[in-house]
């Protein structure tokens, strides 16, 4: 077998040369960025006038703006601007704070009783009361196959008065507030009326849509009635462009201000430039090879640890992100309470062999596809691909929107994929991709185990919180005996944006609080 030091140093090589093409003649962009011209640009003269437009760059173009019909991060992005959530996610502890619900408390294990602000009003006017919030829980629960991990845990909801309602769980539930803080708020009017909430997102958040052009971007104006403040920056356009080196250039050129998806090829140059500010934190999402595990020969659990084992991955963090992320090899994210280090795989080559021995599987006769949304995935896939076939086994790279791609995971079409998911807590990154009653929806490597179901319906169950952790941390260290997938690496949260901009604050979990942005004077 070659050493994994060759192969690391090909790639890597390979690498260094094709960003130092994307570095060559950074102030020649009219062939990177030929294409409708918004007006909206951070490189228009200034006149003295405090600017208040923005331009951000993003890779991935959302599948819908629609609040709840989707699992996509590139939506979320969009959702957070136009859609206040029940409750608000603390930017440090990640915890669930008061936000439109200012307040709640418990007449007993199973009744949460939550009140809500009274001077919050919709984009078009209409103002938010309980009515709305609970009518926005009974919309989310009608879009299951997106919201079942946290549209299911209730068994009634009813309003009490214009700023309370009160939700009875089916039983005692320890992730109810976690739960109402996924929930966004809707008009109960407009969901009466039908309402296209993908052509027509009208919520209470900071910006209101102004219009999509597909393939191009998206616009959105300040909501002047917000009831934290108007935001300073009035116009907001977000510029869909896949291509990594093409964000860093347009950057660079003036053409935008903010990076949200930074090509980790180009951050040192980024750092460098003192026109430019760079966030690089320790991020919540978590990046996997995903094994469809009713398939063969991923319906081995000897192949699939022996495909854990074999991938070194603080070559895929190399690779891939240029350093920024840490080495992922338990199957929940390492970063959250509950998380172990038992039965957890290693990068063991002899070991990955004995594994492979032992599942039966002939190598040279495996071969299947890997679908990549973007480059970052494609060049973790490359370091994959490489690494399996010293073994003999062959996976093919293919690229697909993501769009196409989050359908198509879903729905178990395919063989194995790269992808990642951003949560708050062990308990819910559970839930959501192990647990089985979330195949069809966001269990995408369609692990159904009812070990995993029990020990995580007995956890939710528990509000003890020491004797609830004991329970996580026994069903994750099952989840990693049986290895339904392959860690890859957790990404750091990486931003980089005109270094004029002010007050920006992302957490760990990517979300940014856009009300607060604005331009130095």
């Amino acid at each position: 077998m070659k050493k994994w030091t060759k192969l690391l140093s090909l790639v890597l090589a390979l690498v260094f040369v094709l960003a130092a093409f994307a570095g060559c003649g950074k102030n020649d962009t009219t062939g990177e960025t030929d294409g409708e011209n918004t007006g909206d640009t951070a490189g228009s003269e200034t006149t003295g006038e405090t600017k208040d437009s923005i331009v951000i760059a993003t890779a991935n173009e959302p599948p819908t703006l629609h609040p709840y019909e989707h699992s996509a991060i590139a939506s979320n992005y969009m959702n957070s601007l136009t859609f206040d959530t029940f409750l608000r996610t603390n930017v440090d502890t990640l915890e669930p704070e008061p936000g439109v619900i200012t307040s709640w408390e418990n007449p007993s294990d199973t009744e949460w009783v939550f009140t809500i602000r009274d001077d919050v009003y919709f984009h078009n006017g209409d103002k938010v009361t309980a009515e709305d919030l609970v009518a926005s829980m009974e919309y989310a629960r009608e879009n299951s196959a997106y919201t079942t991990n946290y549209s299911q845990f209730w068994e009634a909801v009813e309003v009490l008065n214009e700023t309370q309602f009160k939700v009875t769980t089916k039983t005692v539930y320890a992730k109810t507030l976690y739960d109402m803080s996924s929930h966004k708020i809707v008009p109960k009017k407009l969901i009466e009326e039908g309402n296209d909430f993908n052509a027509n997102p009208v919520g209470s958040g900071a910006y209101k849509f102004v219009k999509w052009d597909l393939g191009n971007s998206i616009e959105f104006e300040a909501n002047e009635n917000y009831w934290k403040g108007a935001p300073a920056i009035k116009h907001m356009t977000w510029r869909i462009i896949p291509e990594g080196s093409s964000r860093t250039i347009a950057l660079e050129a003036g053409e935008i201000d903010v990076i949200i998806e930074v090509e980790t090829n180009d951050l040192d140059r980024l750092e460098e430039n003192p026109e430019v500010a760079v966030y690089n934190i320790p991020g919540t999402s978590f990046n996997w090879l995903i094994l469809n595990n009713e398939i063969a020969p991923f319906d081995n659990q000897d192949f699939r640890h022996f495909m854990n084992c074999a991938i070194q991955k603080e070559a895929l963090v190399e690779v891939a992100l240029n350093g920024a992320g840490t080495a992922n090899y338990r199957q929940t994210p390492g970063m959250f309470a509950g998380a172990t280090d038992v039965n957890m795989d290693e990068y063991n080559p002899e070991l990955a062999q004995e594994y492979l021995d032992k599942s039966g599987v002939d190598p040279t006769t495996v071969v299947f596809s890997c679908i990549c949304s973007d480059d970052v995935k494609r060049r973790c896939g490359e370091v994959i691909q490489a690494t399996l076939a010293e073994y003999g086994v062959t996976m093919n790279l293919e690229s697909m929107d993501l769009a196409t791609y989050l359908s198509t995971a879903a729905e178990g079409n395919f063989e194995t994929c790269i992808g990642n998911c951003t949560t708050s807590n062990t308990l819910g990154f559970i839930e959501y991709k192990y647990h089985s009653k979330m195949i069809g929806g966001s269990n995408w490597s369609r692990t159904n185990d009812p070990k995993i179901d029990e020990l995580y319906d007995t956890a939710v169950q528990t509000l003890d919180e020491t004797e609830r952790m004991k329970l996580i941390e026994e069903c994750v260290a099952y989840i990693q005996s049986i290895c339904p997938q392959v860690p890859t690496y957790s990404m750091n949260v990486v931003r980089a944006m005109d270094a004029d901009l002010q007050g920006f604050e992302v957490n760990a979990s990517g979300n940014t609080y856009w009300h607060y942005v604005s331009w130095a004077e």
